[in-house]
């Protein structure tokens, strides 16, 4: 028996018969559709009351005969037949509309998506007759414009087109628009999307600033964002996030501007990622993917690498179920016969077992690193850890002040990995200078709890010198997510020294008014060497009770300001410093000096 696809429900066994007869009509490959099939379509919907359509393959046979409502089709998944790159599904459309208007956006958005050959309309007058015929096919890209052309409305008789030579013609212009199309960025073209709230005071300020982040997450993600989409709207709808109009719309966008991927500026439920794939053929990512994604690739230490593994587990688990129907096939042979396990089932035990096996492993490395800041806490080493939103130049910083040689780049997150590094001021006075992860907006919850104990490397600090990117629209609101981030860690009764950076790019003037008044704020840029002495002082005469008790020798308790400002930066080296190294300097320095008094 032939399979009706659609709205089915309700039809009269004669429509139903009608509809079945459809799938006798062949159609040649030199017209878009036969005499035949549109009088049958005709008949069909006449009897229904509905609109109905016939997908019909190149070879003349009609694979899917589907039936809607009075104004639209749902067509079925026609799974992946020819749908590679550069190439037409090799389906082409051919419905009825009842009221005699034209192609509609859901006809076109159809077209777009599953990259049909075409898609034609029989525009029905009231008499149930064809009055006229509209159709319309894909444009290789970089064609310009809409990335589909629309010809009619025809008269029937005087639809003139050989469908054979159009579609051969097209596949030939697509396969040579592939040849010749620009290299990508690594991951391919995206387009990224804020939904906002318009109650909200201030949604548009939030979505610029929004927008603006994600794009940089995206492009240090290795992502070309070609668009950026804001919908504000009363509420973020709960199945598709967007409304259904601005997700057809995306969809040509995509389509016009040759864009593979959605990236929405906020963390997406398994079902919400469902449903969008699904209704898109696009890929689908979130913030969290985003950053997720770039910790992945940064990562070097064996701390980094588990952490991150740690994180894309927790955030993969619940999407697991959301996967793929094929993934639900029983296994076989010993062990697995009968109802057995699903290989959803044991995707889903393994990913949970590797889930406990990297919390173990994160807890033995979290104690190394808890030993080694309790030998150093014994030796009396004040500490200082750089803290701050990400890409604000802490890792600037740390070269400046070092002269080291850590990887610093105008990218978020370039650092993922604690540095630590040697700073002597002058009598003999050394401070531990750590660089850390930076914070980030609605950083991902699990992501949080696996860098936490990177980030308990400042619970131990003596100072944190909060580094703020003075020249960012958005600093105040970058500076409280990192205070909040530091309040949630317990850390607000260790000492912070605002460093607001990047003054060489503020306006004259801006960047007095913003440390004005202030004894816990200096304004410097982190590239200029001559700007950081301020911050140096400043560092002294906090960290002075430290370096009395960390030296037991008389010109420890002389005043930092009486010595000479010159600080001595020691060369970047391969491994973390450690304290047995700076100790062991200090005392061939004084057999040195006993040696030449003798």
């Amino acid at each position: 028996m032939p399979e009706l696809y659609g709205n089915t429900q309700g039809l009269s066994p004669s429509a139903k018969k009608t509809l079945e007869r459809v799938y006798r009509r062949k159609v040649p490959i030199d017209v878009i559709s036969s005499l035949e099939l549109s009088r049958s379509l005709l008949d069909a919907s006449r009897e229904a009351g509905r609109q109905v359509g016939a997908l019909v393959h190149r070879s003349g046979q009609v694979d899917y005969v589907v039936v809607g409502d009075a104004t639209r089709l749902m067509l079925p998944d026609v799974g992946r037949l020819r749908a590679a790159e550069g190439r037409l599904r090799g389906l082409r459309l051919v419905h009825t509309h009842l009221f005699g208007e034209p192609l509609s956006k859901d006809d076109l958005v159809d077209l777009v998506r599953l990259r049909l050959d075409l898609v034609a309309a029989l525009m029905l007058s009231p008499e149930g007759e064809a009055r006229a015929l509209e159709y319309a096919h894909l444009l290789p890209r970089g064609a310009g414009g809409l990335p589909y052309r629309v010809f009619g409305p025809l008269h029937p008789s005087r639809v003139d087109v050989d469908f054979g030579a159009l579609v051969a013609g097209l596949d030939t212009e697509f396969a040579r628009s592939a040849q010749l199309r620009e290299v990508r960025a690594r991951d391919g073209r995206a387009i990224v999307v804020h939904v906002g709230d318009k109650n909200k005071r201030g949604a548009e300020d939030a979505a610029e600033a929004g927008l603006r982040e994600l794009r940089e997450l995206c492009e240090s993600a290795g992502l070309e964002v070609v668009d950026a989409v804001v919908q504000l709207r009363d509420g973020v709808d709960p199945r598709l996030v967007v409304g259904r109009g601005k997700l057809d719309d995306l969809l040509i966008r995509a389509a016009e501007l040759d864009a593979e991927t959605l990236v929405f500026d906020r963390n997406l439920t398994p079902s919400q990622s469902s449903a969008l794939a699904k209704l898109t053929d696009l890929k689908i990512l979130d913030r969290t993917q985003v950053i997720l994604d770039i910790f992945a690739q940064r990562a070097e230490s064996r701390d980094g690498k588990a952490q991150v593994e740690l994180a894309q587990l927790k955030y993969a688990l619940p999407r697991l179920a959301m996967k793929d129907d094929a993934l639900s096939r029983l296994t076989g042979g010993i062990g697995g016969r009968g109802p057995g396990e699903t290989k959803l089932e044991i995707g889903r035990r393994r990913a949970k077992e590797r889930v406990l096996h990297l919390e173990a492993q994160l807890k033995k490395l979290s104690k190394q690193r808890e030993e080694r800041r309790r030998r150093r806490g014994r030796r009396e080493v004040p500490t200082v850890s750089i803290v701050g939103y990400t890409n604000a130049g802490k890792s600037t910083l740390l070269n400046t002040l070092t002269r080291s040689q850590v990887l610093a780049e105008d990218k978020l997150f370039a650092t993922l990995d604690t540095r630590s590094r040697r700073l002597r001021f002058p009598e003999e006075r050394e401070v531990v200078l750590t660089d850390t992860v930076g914070f980030i907006r609605d950083l991902p919850k699990d992501l949080f709890a696996a860098f936490r104990a990177t980030f308990e490397e400042a619970a131990d600090a003596d100072l944190l010198l909060h580094v703020i990117d003075a020249s960012d629209p958005a600093r105040e609101l970058h500076a409280r997510t990192t205070e909040g981030v530091l309040r949630e860690l317990g850390l607000t009764d260790v000492p912070v020294l605002r460093v607001y950076n990047k003054a060489d790019l503020l306006a004259p003037g801006e960047g007095a008014r913003l440390v004005d008044g202030r004894d816990d704020a200096l304004l410097l840029s982190a590239t200029h060497r001559e700007t950081t002495r301020a911050l140096l002082e400043r560092m002294g005469d906090l960290l002075r009770p430290r370096f009395e008790a960390a030296f037991d020798d008389a010109r420890s308790s002389e005043p930092l300001v009486d010595a000479p400002l010159e600080v001595e930066h020691e060369p970047d080296a391969d491994a973390e410093v450690t304290l047995e190294a700076m100790l062991g300097a200090r005392r061939r320095k004084k057999h040195r000096g006993v040696t030449a008094a003798s």
